[in-house]
């Protein structure tokens, strides 16, 4: 057996703009999945899904993975999690040249699903990475993202970023502008994350902003503008220390950026009342700044704050149903293999 894990992330500065080019500074966070792939003698797949924030549970198919098992389980429970798992699988039967191999493959996750910190993404590059070592095809992370670009387009119908996939496979800060995916280095900022239990509709939010930005000019001068945050706010990350601790300056100014950011994805109809009351509770705590992570429409907020005050806030706020600190993931995708 095969083990690899992989972290989600925030967006620091820059979701939906990525989609149209503009950059995006994605930080992966110590929130984890893990992908256990043991090969099998058959073409056969048997995933059993544990902990995604949705009752978990166990299939087995034969190896055309075009298909759907018929499980007794919520068709978009198994639509979210067997998707990103069936691409994962092709892209390592791709790599190693094993069109036909089968696996027994575990999936545990304490990322929820759908809620803006790259679920999917983890599952996806820890289960790439398994599943090619499994199979005596080891990949280098770079590798590994770039196929789990490739799961995510197709499942997406083409409307993923590089960011989700490139920065759980890398670890830290990156910088993703289409094509162009980089680290950066970042001190370790105070993140505080907010979770209202819900999951918001990733291609749906998406295809709501297009059809903003081609209707009204307005709308495609507001992700320009959140383009020029992300700008603003590698400037301030480049002048930081990446090994000492970030200057209240720093975290500051990020705030700021974070709250304009905040401010102009709301403008692009992506946010919700209870992220809204998340952030603002964020806020009225003292952080330096909140916004929205990932698509919207419902998940995870995103904070920065060094003290216990808004994560306290955030647990007594109505609409939020966990809070968690979350520090800076430097490593990426890894093995597990020795750690089981």
């Amino acid at each position: 057996m095969t083990v690899s894990s992989a972290p989600g992330k925030v967006y620091l500065f820059g979701e939906h703009a990525v989609v149209y080019g503009e950059p995006a500074v994605p930080c992966a966070i110590e929130r984890r999945a893990t992908v256990a792939v043991d090969e099998r003698d058959d073409d056969h797949i048997r995933v059993e899904a544990r902990d995604l924030s949705l009752d978990g549970f166990t299939v087995e198919y034969a190896g055309d993975t075009d298909g759907r098992p018929d499980v007794d389980a919520p068709t978009e429970l198994v639509d979210a999690a067997m998707g990103y798992v069936d691409a994962a699988v092709e892209q390592a039967r791709d790599a190693a040249d094993a069109p036909t191999a089968g696996f027994d493959i575990r999936v545990e996750s304490g990322i929820p699903l759908g809620a803006g910190l790259g679920s999917s993404a983890a599952v996806v590059v820890a289960g790439i990475d398994a599943a090619t070592r499994e199979l005596g095809a080891p990949l280098d992370p770079r590798e590994v993202a770039d196929r789990a670009y490739r799961a995510e387009y197709d499942v997406q119908d083409g409307q993923a970023s590089r960011a989700d996939t490139f920065c759980s496979a890398m670890g830290g800060a990156v910088r993703v502008a289409g094509d162009d995916c980089r680290r950066i280095a970042a001190p370790n900022l105070p993140f505080v994350v907010g979770f209202d239990g819900g999951a918001g509709d990733t291609g749906e939010l998406v295809a709501g902003v297009r059809r903003l930005r081609e209707a009204y000019d307005f709308a495609a001068d507001t992700v320009e503008s959140i383009g020029d945050i992300v700008r603003r706010g590698e400037s301030l990350l480049a002048g930081a220390d990446p090994d000492a601790a970030p200057s209240p300056e720093l975290l500051s100014e990020l705030g700021r950026l974070m709250d304009f950011d905040h401010g102009l994805l709301e403008a692009l109809g992506v946010s919700s009342r209870t992220l809204d009351s998340m952030v603002w509770a964020a806020r009225e705590a003292g952080a330096h700044g909140a916004k929205l992570t990932g698509a919207g429409g419902g998940g995870c907020i995103v904070a920065l704050d060094g003290t216990p005050e808004t994560r306290t806030a955030l647990r007594y706020t109505a609409d939020c149903h966990d809070a968690f600190r979350a520090e800076l993931d430097r490593e990426g995708v890894r093995a597990e293999d020795d750690r089981q």
